[in-house]
């Protein structure tokens, strides 16, 4: 698998879902399908490679309708991201933001309870910190990567802080 290949992919699907919610009135979950059609259509993904990203994309964007404020100030976003936002390079900040806005509204209106979720070395994420579930070590990450064995201790598991 070329993970190259997929943190494109994750791009792209990120930017199709912010146009997917932005012109249309779309719940979440049928958003994540058009734009899960889409990035099928722009990129050479299998099936299971295709689901992956749709589930990444999903996890990171519910994470952060949970985990952000309605004032969507610098001060908040740094706080979510753990760094300065302004280090963030080659992602589409602003449709990221719009997408989790409106998914934590809906989120909000269907009353679901924050979920932790878990991260999984492999997995293609939206940056952020992360922390290994066995040993604490933090990993930060300023663009859409793949999230690697934990460096200190070679552990999978890893959460958002």
């Amino acid at each position: 698998m070329n993970k190259n290949k997929l943190i494109a992919a994750y791009s792209d699907f990120m930017i199709h879902l912010h146009e997917t919610m932005e012109d249309t009135l779309h719940s979440f979950a049928e958003a994540l399908e058009i734009s899960k059609q889409k990035t099928s259509e722009s990129n050479e993904l299998s099936h299971e490679e295709l689901d992956k990203i749709s589930g990444y994309v999903k996890r990171d964007v519910e994470h952060a309708a949970q985990g952000l404020t309605a004032k969507e100030d610098k001060n908040s976003l740094s706080e979510w991201f753990k760094f300065d936002v302004e280090l963030i390079e080659n992602f589409t900040l602003d449709a990221f933001l719009s997408v989790a806005d409106k998914t934590r509204i809906e989120l909000a209106k269907i009353k679901q309870l924050a979920e932790t979720h878990t991260y999984h070395s492999g997995d293609i994420t939206v940056p952020g910190t992360f922390i290994c579930d066995a040993c604490g070590k933090e990993i930060a990450f300023k663009t859409a990567s793949e999230i690697p064995e934990c460096p200190a201790c070679h552990a999978n598991t890893f959460i958002r802080i």
